[in-house]
């Protein structure tokens, strides 16, 4: 039902793989910007281009376009990033993701939940978290659907639209 490839951009070692995705992660980015990014996101960057070739290369291995199996479309993507621990214990990171309208639902919730397992598993991570806008109500739902629950909430951590910012922090931590 879902596939999980990974995008890779690395201009130091010129490694590019599947990069085909980068045109329809960018659409979905500026379609979406004003529930993913704060006014700082943008400022150092020449063009909305730009700003996702340096996020998807800061990612690392860590970003994937998100492929619905059946149809073969590009459903959305999702990255790690804030990593905290070391390179042989990591605790945790922070997990943000943004899909194409015609799989909001169902497909959203599953892909979800299949994604935290991957990261349980695979990263041994003992805890995920995701920021969100309070305003951001759908993602609030999908998050908790995949086992998340509500942490705290950050006053005024940032900008938006030059006005203070709440930000909610959501976080499933790994069943023993």
């Amino acid at each position: 039902m879902i596939k999980f490839i990974k995008i890779v951009v690395d201009r130091k070692n010129q490694e590019f793989r599947n990069i085909q995705y980068i045109p329809q992660i960018i659409a979905l980015n500026e379609k979406f910007a004003r529930y993913l990014h704060d006014d700082y996101f943008l400022e150092n960057q020449k063009s909305s281009v730009d700003s996702i070739i340096n996020l998807i290369e800061k990612a690392g291995p860590f970003f994937w376009a998100i492929i619905d199996k059946k149809t073969d479309k590009f459903a959305g993507f999702v990255f790690l990033d804030n990593w905290v621990g070391s390179k042989n214990n990591v605790h945790s990171a922070e997990v943000t993701t943004c899909f194409v309208p015609l799989f909001w639902g169902k497909y959203t919730k599953i892909c979800a939940k299949k994604f935290v397992k991957y990261c349980f598993k695979k990263y041994q991570l003992k805890k995920l978290k995701a920021y969100v806008f309070p305003q951001n109500c759908q993602v609030k739902t999908l998050l908790k659907s995949a086992g998340f629950k509500k942490e705290a909430v950050l006053r005024g951590e940032t900008l938006r639209n030059g006005e203070l910012q709440d930000i909610e922090v959501f976080a499933v931590r790994r069943e023993r």
